[in-house]
């Protein structure tokens, strides 16, 4: 990818600064020299539009931290009746509850850190 290239190409990674898994995302993308904005949704927050569109693209299932402790803490019953939409309200109250890091590109979002998911949505694609 030529200097050009990585100009015309928005590259923002979304998730908690502290957490380990982000801190590989970060290393991965200055190792491979993509220029990315990092938000920080802990500090930031997040839309619900903005959630309710990686809901769409990658599922909920793909989007929703059933493992954070925030999810876990939350009463079974809570748990057990979440449909799309008071899911979509948690994560953007509880930003914990969003799965990280969330990529997100020209070409689309990935969920999680892959390398080599992540060479492919930095890859420029004609």
């Amino acid at each position: 990818m030529d200097e050009n290239e990585r100009l015309d190409m928005t590259v923002t990674l979304y998730g908690i600064k502290n957490c380990d898994t982000m801190k590989k995302a970060f290393t991965w993308l200055g190792a491979q020299g993509v220029d990315f904005t990092f938000h920080d949704y802990r500090v930031a927050g997040i839309t619900r539009a903005k959630v309710a569109a990686w809901v769409a693209e990658a599922g909920l299932d793909k989007v929703l931290n059933k493992a954070s402790k925030t999810f876990r803490a939350l009463p079974e019953a809570v748990r057990d009746s979440l449909d799309e939409a008071k899911a979509i309200d948690l994560m953007v109250a509880e930003p914990t509850m969003i799965k990280r890091p969330v990529l997100s590109t020209p070409h689309g979002i990935e969920v999680g850190f892959k390398p080599e998911r992540y060479a492919t949505m930095v890859a420029t694609r004609a």
